[in-house]
This record gives C-alpha cells, sequence and structure tokens, in this order.
C-alpha cells in the first residue's frame, strides 16, 4: 500500500450518473460522524502522530479536512453564481504549519459538521446542468461540479484513512 494514498488516488472518467453523484454526496454527508468517531478517544500523543514518516500528524489531517472543504464549499459556490470562475489555490503544508494546526481538534470537528450541513444542501441542490458548471483551477485546468463531488468524497475518504492507518 502508497501510505500517501491508502485508497489509492481520485479516478473518474467519462459520465457522471445521478446514482455515482448520490453515492458522493452521501459519502460527504457522513465524513464528519466517521472522522469524530475516528478521533474522539485519541489521546494527546496519538493525535501528534505523522500517518507517514515525513507526513502530517493526525490533528494536522483533521485541520487539513476542514480548510480543504471550506475551500471546497466555496469553489462550488463561485462556480454555481458566476461563469467559470478562476479559483485561488492555496498552499496547504503552509497552512498545515500555521499556529490553528496545534489547537485541540474539536474547534475543527464542529466545524466540519456545520460546514457539511451547509455544503450537501447545496449539492443536493444541483441539477445535472449545474454539475456541468465549472470553475479553473489554475493548475488543474477546467473542473465540472460534478467531478468535484466525487473528488471531495475521495479526499474526505482519502484522509480518513489515513487517520486509521495511524491509530
Amino acid at each position: 500500500m502508497d501510505e500517501r494514498y491508502p485508497i489509492g488516488t481520485f479516478q473518474h472518467d467519462g459520465g457522471i450518473t445521478n446514482e455515482q453523484v448520490e453515492k458522493w454526496i452521501t459519502q460527504i454527508e457522513e465524513l464528519p460522524q466517521q472522522l469524530r468517531q475516528a478521533v474522539d478517544q485519541l489521546t494527546d500523543q496519538q493525535l501528534e502522530t505523522p500517518y507517514r514518516p515525513g507526513g502530517w500528524t493526525v490533528r494536522q489531517v483533521v485541520h487539513h479536512l476542514a480548510d480543504s472543504h471550506m475551500n471546497a464549499f466555496i469553489r462550488f459556490k463561485l462556480a454555481m453564481t458566476e461563469e467559470r470562475p478562476l479559483i485561488k489555490p492555496y498552499n496547504e503544508g503552509a497552512w498545515a504549519r500555521l499556529s490553528d494546526s496545534s489547537l485541540p481538534v474539536e474547534p475543527s470537528l464542529k466545524l466540519i459538521e456545520a460546514l457539511h450541513v451547509r455544503l450537501v444542501t447545496v449539492l443536493r441542490s444541483l441539477t445535472q446542468s449545474d454539475r456541468k458548471r465549472i470553475f479553473i483551477h489554475p493548475d488543474s485546468g477546467e473542473v465540472s461540479l460534478g467531478k468535484n463531488i466525487g473528488l471531495y468524497a475521495w479526499h474526505g475518504r482519502h484522509h480518513l484513512a489515513h487517520i486509521k492507518s495511524t491509530i
């Protein structure tokens, strides 16, 4: 197993069915509870354990999920309200080294719980036409909202697997 990608990289080519989108949205909806269950009983020592040599600690992974999914929520809303918006990437590694990444995980767990309620509400309201809307990522190019739903479903499961492989 590649410790960087315990569930593999995100792969999806071709059409995106309504069933696939609903599966992805359900995975996004379930992440906050699964994340809380994975970290609720961890000690500070366990939270400070990197998921792989040179990787982030469990604590940093939890805070990263909050950071990343906040950015995703904004990207979805930009693409729904603007034509082909150019989004701004962020330096994930630098964000993971900022002082708020040393906080207890509870603020990020609460943030993810609240954010995912709003995110899932928006995602479930998207029509097939909406899912074809795109944003422009400076590195990745055009990204459809449909594909981005899948990417963030994968992203949550990817980092949950990192946490579970550590504990």
